[in-house]
């Protein structure tokens, strides 16, 4: 029987510091974003509550696969989920402020706001930090291999990521506008032969092999299809919850989604190679 131990002081500074590493890589595109700025002070506090609530669960399992610290119980795996958040949150508002973004005349829920927006990559970069910073005897740990809902998981988490450092920008908006629904369907195209190529074809370290038995178009169904889809509703969710489908009918939604889909399904995609 192993007993499994609590870290050591050293590994407990060894994987703060990771957290705030990952915390600040994965966040500075938003964090010097100036639409994201904008975004603290305009958003709906209740969207924006939803995100944070929606992203703790997620971080939960998150840690299950990767994390700052290896972990087995879930208790220990809520607990990091939190400094997670509170790591992105620290780190957040110490580049702000030190940006002379946040500042201490401003009204207290503009600065909540403003720290918030940030906290969602920042959190994720912070769970992902002993999967991305770690040493290479991450690969000798105990890390349960992800099963179909497991994959299906991390490419919503991919996705979620790369969406959201990009959906505050008014370029999403601006592309889907200038583009012809031809433009938008051969993007849908070629965004799910990227998504199948950066995994089983392109020889990535991390890329998978076809399961025994599976053809081409059932691999490319079940992930590629399939995981589309949930990149397309992560996608609606958040210029949804940014106020980007505000007052835009049907038509416009959709292609601002698929344009946001495109950096999305390329997340999903590398969320499944690095994890």
């Amino acid at each position: 029987m192993i007993v499994r131990h609590g870290p050591t002081p050293r590994e407990f500074w060894i994987g703060l510091g990771r957290a705030f590493a990952g915390a600040l890589i994965f966040a500075v595109p938003v964090l010097m974003t100036m639409e994201a700025w904008a975004l603290g002070f305009n958003l709906h506090p209740w969207r924006l509550a939803l995100l944070l609530a929606v992203t703790l669960p997620m971080l939960v399992l998150l840690h299950k696969y990767g994390g700052f610290r290896q972990t087995v119980a879930l208790q220990d795996r809520v607990a990091d989920a939190f400094v997670a958040i509170l790591v992105a949150a620290v780190a957040a508002t110490a580049v702000l402020f030190i940006f002379g973004i946040v500042t201490v005349e401003m009204p207290l829920r503009e600065v909540i706001g403003k720290i918030a927006v940030q906290v969602v990559p920042g959190s994720l970069g912070a769970s992902l930090a002993r999967a991305q910073l770690g040493s290479s005897s991450l690969e000798e740990e105990e890390i349960p291999e992800p099963g179909y809902a497991g994959e299906l998981f991390l490419m919503v988490v991919g996705a979620l990521f790369l969406s959201v450092n990009i959906a505050p920008t008014e370029e999403v908006v601006l592309i889907a506008y200038k583009m012809h629904p031809w433009q938008e369907i051969a993007l849908v195209v070629g965004t799910l032969a990227l998504m199948h190529a950066f995994v089983y074809e392109f020889e990535f370290r991390g890329s998978h092999s076809p399961e025994p038995g599976a053809g081409f178009l059932s691999i490319f169904f079940r992930y590629a299809i399939v995981g589309y889809v949930l990149v397309m509703l992560v996608n609606l969710y958040i210029l949804w919850t940014f106020g980007r489908t505000d007052g835009a009918g049907f038509s416009e939604t959709l292609s601002a989604v698929v344009v946001l889909s495109f950096p999305g399904a390329l997340g999903a995609a590398v969320a499944r190679l690095i994890l």
